[in-house]
């Protein structure tokens, strides 16, 4: 009688697997644990009721001895950067992957030759191809630790987001740097002086070999309405009726992309194109007589949302240090019980047919 053995050597099939699994548990429930661990330890695992039985004791106390060298990190799993085939999902490239609000201090230097240094917020993100599980994201954060000792400017980021785009092989890249910039405002007529807080953010973004420097600023104002401003005087002059118009307080949300060969557009020098346009910024210190100067300068400038995103344009477009630019302001109503928003954009950076549904939202300055 000829005996003819499976040929091991083959691709198994799911139910041999699952028939050597079945053989294997009906062996290990008439044998000691001893014999289990004899055949291997990892054995009990498979067996139901008995999955750490045998687990070895794991030491609890933390190693203060141990020391990591080239071997033992070559021995660790590295699940990120693995094949394509652990890649779970659409095997799609990805535009944008990385960390976003990790903080440090960075010291900017101010249009008076003086430094501030500041918290910031820092995002930073890489483009992933399709056939690339995930990436180290903690490179991103050392690149950037390398040149936070620098005083920033456009140049240092630049080169912070090549050295980070180098490290992590990737074609495009993005780094943002958001914080609050403080500078000094004085009163409308009592003379007294108060630091205005403005948010800002730094952003280099490269999409095919092209580089953009982009500019971001949150200018906060008040805005008179010039219908219930009119309305107001009506009631007066026919009626004998006091009335005050409406006004709130305001949010534009001003980006401008820079030419790199054109000089430095400074942030104190964009906050003034800002103010230029809209005087009616909202203020620091106020006396009686400032308050008094603030509502004639209000009733001076009545504005209406269209009128505020064209005049912020009207002075974005006579800089010739900013390219394409978008204006977003939000006027938080104390008529309505809903804002009143606009948004205008110049040249192709910051067109979008669609909006993040979340975008006015963010508008709030938070007193």
């Amino acid at each position: 009688m000829n005996l003819h053995s499976k040929d091991l050597t083959r691709d198994l099939t799911l139910e041999e697997a699952e028939e050597a699994l079945s053989l294997l548990r009906r062996w290990a429930q008439g044998v000691s644990e001893e014999e289990v661990a004899q055949l291997d330890p990892l054995v009990s695992r498979l067996i139901p009721g008995r999955e750490v039985s045998n687990y070895p004791a794991l030491a609890r106390a933390y190693p203060e001895d141990f020391r990591v060298d080239e071997a033992y990190k070559a021995s660790m799993p590295d699940l990120q950067n693995g094949p394509s085939s652990l890649i779970r999902g659409a095997k799609r490239a990805i535009q944008h992957v990385g960390i976003s609000n990790f903080r440090l201090p960075i010291r900017f230097h101010t249009r008076d030759n003086g430094d501030l240094t500041l918290e910031t917020s820092v995002t930073g993100t890489v483009s992933l191809e399709a056939e690339k599980k995930g990436i180290n994201m903690s490179r991103i954060m050392r690149s950037f630790y390398k040149h936070a000792e620098e005083t920033f400017s456009f140049e240092v980021v630049e080169r912070a987001l090549d050295a980070y785009k180098s490290d992590l092989e990737s074609f495009d890249a993005r780094i943002e740097m958001r914080f609050s910039f403080p500078a000094k405002v004085q009163s409308l007529r009592s003379g007294l002086e108060g630091f205005q807080y403005y948010d800002i953010a730094l952003e280099v973004v490269e999409t095919d070999g092209v580089r953009r420097r982009m500019l971001h600023l949150d200018y906060v104002y008040s805005s008179t309405c010039p219908c219930s401003l009119e309305l107001s005087e009506h009631a007066r002059q026919f009626r004998g009726q006091l009335a005050t118009p409406h006004s709130q307080r305001s949010v534009a949300r001003i980006s401008v992309e820079l030419d790199p060969g054109a000089p430095c557009l400074w942030f104190e020098d964009l906050i003034d194109i800002c103010r230029s346009a809209v005087p009616t910024e909202t203020q620091v210190m106020v006396k009686r007589e400032d308050e008094q100067a603030f509502a004639e300068l209000n009733a001076a400038n009545p504005i209406f949302v269209e009128d505020a995103a064209r005049l912020f344009a009207e002075g974005l477009q006579a800089d010739p240090r900013i390219g394409d630019f978008r204006v977003i302001a939000s006027h938080q109503e104390s008529l309505h019980s809903h804002d009143a928003v606009s948004v205008l954009t110049e040249g192709p950076t910051f067109e979008a047919e669609s909006l993040d549904p979340k975008l006015f939202s963010t508008l709030i300055h938070v007193g």
